[in-house]
């Protein structure tokens, strides 16, 4: 069976954003890399970098990882305005819906409320406060 599993670039507050989707979502951290863990001789690690995280992964759902990075200085910013492509979160009920949106878009902007959609389903879109695009969807033919 295939697995998407979205990965996420941000501007040195990945932890943060993470914290937050741990707190919604729940679960744990499979994995945390900060930049200075993989410090050597061969690859060196401004100060400034150190603590920025490399890979962090949270379980989502059935066998899916939402997964991100901060993007070192060196490589620029990430553009936090930009059309990104949404994630799509499929729910087993309109209730567990109703809380990932309500707990995902505090502090963000509404795309679309939550509600009964013209393709039949039950579902609302939001940028939440770092940017990142989201869809909710419940839908009782999925």
């Amino acid at each position: 069976m295939t697995t998407l599993n979205p990965w996420i670039n941000f501007n040195g507050n990945a932890q943060e954003a993470f914290m937050f989707y741990k707190s919604v979502f729940g679960g744990e951290f499979t994995k945390v890399v900060r930049f200075k863990d993989l410090a050597s001789d061969e690859f060196s690690v401004p100060e400034k970098e150190e603590d920025k995280i490399m890979y962090i992964a949270l379980p989502i759902g059935n066998g899916a990882l939402l997964i991100a990075n901060d993007v070192p200085e060196v490589m620029g910013r990430v553009n936090e305005r930009e059309n990104r492509s949404k994630i799509l979160v499929n729910t087993d009920s309109k209730e567990e819906a109703d809380r990932l949106f309500n707990g995902l878009s505090i502090g963000g902007e509404v795309e679309g409320p939550i509600g009964e959609s013209p393709w039949g389903s039950y579902a609302g879109m939001f940028r939440d406060k770092y940017g990142i695009e989201w869809i909710i969807e419940y839908s009782e033919t999925t």
